[in-house]
Parts: structure tokens; sequence; C-alpha cells
């Protein structure tokens, strides 16, 4: 308790210290307990930027409360202009690299291919040169593109990329997977000669020296000669390379681009990270990718500019064009301090159609599928909560969902089902059923509220018991089966409760197919976003279906439940305890009057009812009692009613 009033006159006396500050363009600089430098910002207005991080907590996100409750002391340096403040901020970040800045590993060192000596020689990718008889081509300052072409190589040629050593393996187990997808020519059986072998191989080098092109032209007089002599199985092979490099060539062509030299940015955001996406684009094809993954969140407008800057801070090559997958804070001031360290014009855009908008969503694609690594989930999975994040303006990707619908008919057995989605996927087991026990009638806004209420008091109830598991967890996002009526109905009580999720509905058109996303103000277009959409319906068609087959499910025991209670004696209860223990009404049908009287909650008289109902005949008599045939008639009438009912 101590601790958090000293955190409070902490914050306050921070703020007061803000509040004092110029209205001025400048730098501020925040420092923890032990003086170290924590985070470096830049602000239009220094007094209005700072002041705004010690006031209410509920408009930050979690990396910005994080930091801010660490902050001891500011200090802050006043500049001519917004611009020359950007600039200080980068040089200060690179300087000092605090912890709650976005921060980038320059790891971006030279590479080499490695072509080792003797026989039956390999390549591999290497950092550095040794002396160790090896020869080395290079250095090349994009490894990953130094990989792909490695990689192709190897599987145009059909070269190995196994650590076994030939001639010494020979024979030793079977080929492994990649002799039968025809990506290797697993010299590892023994049946392939040195020559054979060093004539795939030097190929391969003349590939990766000369690129495609040069190799085709090479392969095809060759193969034209080998023809020629009637060697058709040397013909054979080298028509197979030469199609094997066309097909690369094709899909190379996917991620060309009609501007010649640019960058891509794309980023996506997890539960607690932000991934970075980097295509760079030179000649028109794709040189380089790069990928960074970040701890925290923040909004995407700050995070795009963030790590721009700190990007070209550690990169010497900046294109005259840069796209982005969405809006960045301070573009103007950013293409002019690009434009200032390239000394050519340097132009920022966020595409939205046509080639240019194709490379932006793949390059986001891609930074998804950072996420769902890091997180354990499948890429397209981590793509659609990303989207979902953006479209309704969510601080962080709703890793756990909650999904409510409303089930009656007519208002008869009004019933509720919640699903719950983690990660994109259906958690079963996460799945309540309610029985709504304070409205009656066709309510639903009623029916939710109760519903909604009930589900919270719950979670309340499981934190004060220290239980964070089931209800005891809070939900990232809650989505209603309904519109904005829905919303507007739920939304004060959860403001009453002091529950602060995000909230939003989900409209069906006339088919009963999502539609759209519902708020209390309007609507949300969600069709332009394909993953998020999908992923939306499939929530929308789960809850919908959990909710009406319980709904069923409680319908066919009140028509079970009404067969009994049509019996004189015989109301609710006694009937309950009957289907309690006997567990079907065709079970009591073929009781005999013995265990019927043994049965919870039943007399001699009722009992005998109960089996003069079923069997029109009292145990022990011989002849029908004078209503048998009506009684038999009343139990088929009913018997077909329920099937009815039923169906």
């Amino acid at each position: 308790m101590e601790a958090q009033t000293g955190a409070i006159e902490k914050k306050r006396e921070l703020r007061k210290k803000a509040m004092q500050l110029p209205l001025s363009p400048g730098v501020y600089i925040m420092h923890d307990k032990t003086g170290e430098i924590i985070y470096i910002g830049k602000a239009k207005a220094l007094k209005n930027r700072v002041s705004q991080y010690f006031g209410s907590d509920k408009n930050h996100q979690e990396k910005v409360r994080r930091m801010v409750s660490n902050v001891d002391w500011f200090e802050y340096i006043v500049t001519d202009s917004e611009f020359e403040a950007l600039v200080l901020e980068s040089s200060l970040i690179k300087q000092n690299q605090p912890k709650y800045n976005i921060l980038l590993k320059d790891d971006k060192g030279y590479s080499y291919i490695r072509v080792s000596g003797g026989s039956w020689p390999r390549i591999t990718e290497v950092k550095k040169i040794e002396e160790d008889g090896a020869k080395y081509i290079g250095p090349y300052l994009s490894s990953w593109s130094i990989k792909q072409t490695i990689d192709s190589a190897r599987k145009i040629f059909r070269l190995p990329s196994c650590n076994k050593k030939f001639p010494q393996e020979f024979g030793r187990g079977r080929p492994c997977l990649n002799y039968y997808i025809k990506q290797c020519c697993a010299p590892c059986r023994g049946r392939m000669s040195e020559d054979e072998y060093n004539e795939a191989f030097q190929q391969a080098l003349d590939f990766i020296r000369g690129g495609g092109s040069t190799s085709v032209k090479a392969l095809t007089a060759r193969m034209e000669e080998a023809a020629e002599n009637l060697d058709f199985e040397l013909a054979a092979r080298l028509r197979d390379r030469i199609s094997a490099i066309n097909k690369l060539k094709e899909r190379q062509k996917v991620v060309a681009s009609k501007v010649e030299e640019q960058d891509v940015f794309a980023l996506a955001q997890g539960e607690t990270h932000t991934a970075f996406q980097v295509f760079r684009f030179t000649g028109g094809k794709l040189s380089d990718r790069e990928s960074f993954l970040t701890e925290g969140c923040q909004p995407d407008p700050e995070a795009r500019s963030e790590f721009l800057r700190q990007y070209y801070s550690i990169r010497d090559r900046i294109p005259p064009h840069i796209a982005l997958d969405g809006e960045t804070e301070d573009q103007e001031l950013l293409e002019r301090w690009l434009s200032e360290k390239r000394g050519r014009a340097v132009h920022i855009t966020v595409p939205q159609r046509g080639e240019q908008r194709q490379l932006v969503q793949m390059c986001h694609t891609n930074a998804a599928e950072s996420i769902a690594q890091h997180t354990g989930t499948a890429g397209r999975d981590a793509s659609a909560l990303d989207e979902l994040r953006r479209l309704l303006g969510l601080e962080k990707a709703p890793a756990y969902i909650e999904s409510y619908d409303i089930s009656n008919l007519q208002g008869g057995e009004n019933v509720a089902g919640m699903v719950v989605f983690e990660n994109g996927r259906p958690l079963k087991s996460a799945y309540r059923k309610f029985k709504i026990k304070t409205v009656s009638g066709q309510d639903d806004y009623g029916s939710m509220r109760e519903v909604i209420r009930r589900r919270f008091e719950e979670y309340k109830a499981h934190q004060e018991a220290g239980d964070g598991a089931g209800f005891g967890r809070l939900p990232d996002l809650i989505l209603l089966d309904g519109g904005k009526g829905h919303v507007g109905a739920v939304q004060p009580l959860l403001n009453e409760m002091g529950i602060q999720v995000p909230l939003f509905g989900m409209v069906k058109d006339d088919k009963h197919r999502t539609r759209a996303i519902a708020l209390s103000g309007g609507e949300i277009a969600i069709t332009s976003t394909r993953r998020a959409f999908t992923l939306v319906s499939s929530i929308q068609d789960e809850v919908h279906r959990f909710a009406i087959g319980y709904h069923r499910q409680q319908r066919k025991k009140s028509a079970i439940s009404s067969t009994l209670t049509s019996i004189q004696g015989v109301g609710q209860a006694r009937a309950k305890a009957l289907l309690k223990h006997f567990k079907t009404v065709a079970a009591v049908s073929e009781a005999d009057l013995a265990e019927l009287e043994n049965a919870p909650g039943m007399t001699r008289p009722a009992a005998r009812r109960v089996y003069e109902y079923f069997h029109g005949i009292p145990e022990g008599e011989g002849e029908a009692l004078p209503e048998m045939g009506e009684k038999q008639a009343e139990m088929e009438e009913i018997a077909g009613q329920n099937r009815d009912k039923l169906v």
C-alpha cells in the first residue's frame, strides 16, 4: 500500500514538473532511479507531450504504462524546430540504446560463398574468410540473397545439402527425402561417379556467378551438342536443369517490382511483441529481406515512425521510394530527414491498389509469420488477428476472444451460449452455457445484459480467490451476435462494473451471413479485410451453432418432461426425479409397478397412475381398465406431438 501511494505521489510530482515545460519543440529524456536513460522521445510541444505520460493511464498502451512506472526523473533539450528534434532524437537513441525505444540489432555484416576444396566439393554461406584451403566468392552485403541463391543452385543442380562425407559414407543408410522429391542426386547411394558430380557442381557455380540467363545459354548449347552426339541421357539432364532455372525465374517474378529501387515495410502486432518486415528491391528484383521482432506494442503510426528512424540510422543505402502498409507519424519530417541523408528526394507512400499494394500485403504476411513463429500459432491465424486489431483499432492483437449469442423460441426456453477463440482457433474447453433466469419473454437485450453481468461477477469472484483460469481470465475482445443495439445495451453495464474490454457486435445480412462489425455509434465494414472477415464469420457461425444447439437440447428436455407431467399426480419435481432415476421416458414406460413405487419421490397411488398411463392394465389384473383405450390414444397423441417438436 505504501509503495502504491509513493508511486502516485511520484507521478503527481512529475506531472507538475511537466506542466512547467515550454510549448517548444524538443527532445525529452526519461531516467530511472539509477540514472539510466530508459526512453528518448521528441515533441512538437514539450509541455503537451510530456505531461500526457503522467496523466491518466487509460489511454496508454501497456508498454507506455510500464515505462512511466519506472521513470524517476526526466530532462529535456529545446530545439529550433520539430525537424531538428527528430534528428537529435535519432542520434541520442543510437548513442544510448534506451530499453523502451524500438532497438534494432545491426547484424548486417558481409557474407561469402564458400567452395570447399578436394573431391566431392560443397557450396555453403559463411560470415568470414578462413585459411582452410577453400575458395571464397564475395563479399556480399545481403546474407538473405546469398542463402536464397545457394538454395536455388542446390535444388536446380540437385546437389546434396546434408553433412555426409563422400566417398566415406557411400551406401550407409537410405537416401533422404530430397532424393525422392528430385532435389538431390544422392551420391550417398554410391551410384554416381565423381565426374558426373563435378559436372553438376561446376554448372551450379556458373549459375551463382553468372546468373540464370547466362546459365541457360551455356546449358542450351551443351544440350544441343549432346543431342547431336546422340548422348540423349546427358541431353535430358541438361534439359531438366534448364527447365528448373526457368521455373525459378517465374517464381521470382512474383516478388518483382516495376519500381527499380525501393524498400517496402510492414508490421504485425501480437499480444506482447511487434514484428517488422523489410523487402529491399534493386533493379526491380527482391535483393534483400530483413525481419525484426521487438518487445511491446504501440499504435501503428508511432511504431512505423520510430522503426523507420532506427532502421535508416543503421543502414547506409536509402532508396528514392519507400512503401508502407499504413500511415506513419511525421511523414513529412521523415521524408525531409531521409532526403538529406540520401542527398536526393525520398518519397514515402501507402499503396492502395495494384502491384505496390500486393507487395505491401506480401510483406505484411511475412511480418505476421514472424509473430506466428514467436507465439507458436499458424501464420494465417496471426495475420487474421492482426488484421482484426487494425480494423477495430485495438491496443494489441486479440489473442483471447469471447463471443455470446441468445437463443429462444418466441421467448420460450431462453438460453445463451459463450464460445472462446484463442489465437484464432476455437477453445472448446472454455465454452459455457447459460439459462436465462431474470428475463422472461423475447428480450434479447435484457438476456444479453444478464449473461454479461453473470460472467463478470464470476470474473471478480475468481480474482478475489486468486484464480486466473476460466472465468478468472479477462478476454482481449468481446463479440456479441447482434448489432449496435446489443452493444449499446451491454456497454453501460461493462462501464458500471469497471470492465475495460473492447466490445463489438457482429452484424448479419438478410441471408444470415456476416456483413459488418457493430459499435455503439455505427458499423465497420469488414469484407475488404479477407482474413479478418473469415475469422469473424467463423466466430459468429460457431457461437450461433453452440447457442441454438443448447436451446434445442432444452426444448427436447422440456418436451420429454411434458409427457410425464401430463399424468395426474406427477408434477415437475416428480417428473424430474423419475427422469433422473430411470434416465429416459422409455425406461419409465417399461418399468413394473414395484420399480415405480420404489423410485425416489414416488407414492403408491402416483406409481399406479404412471403404470396405468403407459400400460393401461394394473399389475396383477387380467382385464383392461375401462379407460385403457382412451389412455393409449392419449399416449400416442402426446408421443406424436413430442416427435414433431424434436424435428
